[in-house]
C-alpha cells in the first residue's frame, strides 16, 4: 500500500489579523498544501468572520488552496460568489436547511471540490448517500464557532466509521478532521484515517511556523 499524503491545511480564524496579508505569505511559503478559511455568519455559529471580498483580497497572496469552510445558514446564495472570490474547495454544513445534493453539485459544477461537514453531534450514518457527490468530508472535532477548543476525542470514532464507509465506496473521498488538532493527537488522528489536518493555534503559537507545519505533517 502507498503511504498516505497527509496534506495540512492551517486555519487562519488563528493567525494575526492585523497581519492578513503577511500571515498568508507566510502560509505560502511553509509546507502546507490547503489555507482553511472559516466563514461565520453570526447566525449558524454565534461569531462573525470574513466573508467572499476579503478571501478575494487574499487570493492575490498565496497559491495554495483555499479551503472554504461555511459556517452559514443560507450556502446556496453564496456559492457562486466564494468561487468567483478564489475558493478551491468549499465546504457546506450537513445542518443546514439548503438541499444538500443541490448544493454539493452546484460547487463541482462551478470546477471547485465539494466538501460536507458534520458537526460533532451529528450522526455519519448518512454519508453513504453523499459520497457520490463530494470529494471531502469534514469532522468537527470542535463546537464550530470559536478557535481554541479542547480536541472531542469521539471524532477518532467517527473517523474511523467514516474511512471505513469512503474506502468501500471506492470513491476518491479526502477525509478531514477540524478542532483541536496537534502535535500530541497528530498522530491517532492519522491512524483514524484522517488525511487532511486542520490546524489554528498549535501552527500560529509555534516559534517558528514553517517548522511547526513540517512537524505536524511527519508525525
Amino acid at each position: 500500500m502507498s503511504e498516505i499524503n497527509h496534506i495540512i491545511s492551517p486555519s487562519i480564524l488563528s493567525c494575526d489579523f492585523s497581519r492578513l496579508g503577511e500571515e498568508i505569505k507566510k502560509i505560502d511559503a511553509s509546507a502546507a498544501e490547503y489555507i482553511h478559511i472559516d466563514v461565520m455568519d453570526g447566525v449558524f455559529v454565534p461569531n462573525i468572520t470574513l466573508g467572499h471580498p476579503v478571501i478575494k483580497q487574499l487570493r492575490k497572496f498565496s497559491s495554495k488552496v483555499f479551503d472554504v469552510h461555511l459556517m452559514i445558514i443560507n450556502p446556496r446564495k453564496y456559492i457562486e460568489a466564494f468561487a468567483g472570490a478564489g475558493a478551491d474547495i468549499i465546504g457546506i454544513h450537513r445542518e443546514i436547511n439548503d438541499d444538500i445534493t443541490s448544493c454539493l453539485t452546484t460547487i463541482r459544477k462551478l470546477g471547485l471540490k465539494s466538501c460536507l461537514v458534520y458537526n460533532p453531534d451529528t450522526p455519519v450514518n448518512d454519508l453513504e448517500g453523499f459520497l457520490p457527490y463530494t470529494d471531502q468530508i469534514l469532522l468537527m472535532s470542535v463546537y464550530p464557532g470559536f478557535g481554541g477548543q479542547k480536541f472531542i476525542r469521539s471524532a477518532l470514532v467517527k473517523g474511523k466509521e467514516c474511512r471505513k464507509l469512503i474506502n468501500k465506496s471506492g470513491l476518491a473521498v479526502d477525509l478531514e478532521i477540524d478542532g483541536g488538532v496537534g502535535f500530541d493527537n497528530a498522530h491517532e488522528i492519522k491512524l483514524a484515517g484522517f488525511n487532511v489536518l486542520v490546524s489554528g493555534h498549535t501552527l500560529f503559537s509555534a516559534p517558528d511556523f514553517k517548522a511547526a507545519v513540517q512537524k505536524l505533517k511527519d508525525i
